[in-house]
């Protein structure tokens, strides 16, 4: 397959298109974690990023060989998302209130890689369907639309983190509360918009 401009604009489109869960999710991120160091903003888009390559490859590879069993998988992605952004945003939610007016150290935020990991697959795994839109494309193709994909949502998420850096200095006090809300908020939206 030739790779024209309309090629390269598609994929683009879809990389923006699926980096606004994740944009969300770096905000509250950032909302709640304002004195993150540069390097974790970048593990963080750079986790976001990986899962939306990795999950449109797994599409494009089971619409390849297992079309079937992904068939029957696919109605449970809104679940999955509700229930993992669910969770994390209550955890948050929760620590957010109860830790409201408190400075001890166990009360200060911080992103650990399990709850990172978790965000990154319930706000990417709605990409596994993207398979279905790049299956026509060979491997070669495929590889480079998710590489674009995977840029545009790093790029998206770094300005996600940043603003809700920016915005958690200022709500400090209210930065959990906030950031578990629109993660919960989030969740609702993949399941609700799943359905329609």
């Amino acid at each position: 397959m030739p790779l024209e401009f309309s090629f390269y604009f598609n994929s683009v489109l879809l990389g923006i298109g699926l980096a606004m869960d994740a944009f969300s999710v770096s905000m509250a991120n950032g909302l709640n974690e304002p004195q993150m160091k540069k390097r974790k903003m970048l593990g963080v888009a750079g986790m976001f990023a990986f899962l939306q390559a990795l999950m449109p490859m797994i599409g494009w590879t089971c619409v390849h060989s297992l079309v079937k069993y992904f068939s029957a998988f696919e109605k449970f992605i809104p679940w999955i998302a509700l229930v993992l952004l669910c969770f994390i945003g209550g955890k948050m939610l929760v620590e957010g209130i109860r830790c409201k007016d408190c400075e001890c150290e166990e009360c200060k935020p911080a992103l650990g890689f399990v709850a990172l990991l978790v965000q990154g697959i319930a706000t990417s795994i709605d990409a596994l369907s993207v398979g279905f839109t790049i299956s026509e494309y060979d491997i070669a193709s495929a590889l480079m639309s998710v590489l674009i994909i995977a840029t545009v949502t790093f790029a998206i998420c770094m300005g996600g983190i940043a603003i809700g850096k920016k915005a958690g200095t200022h709500l400090a006090d209210k930065a959990g509360i906030l950031g578990g809300g629109i993660l919960i908020f989030i969740g609702i939206e993949i399941f609700v918009t799943s359905w329609f």
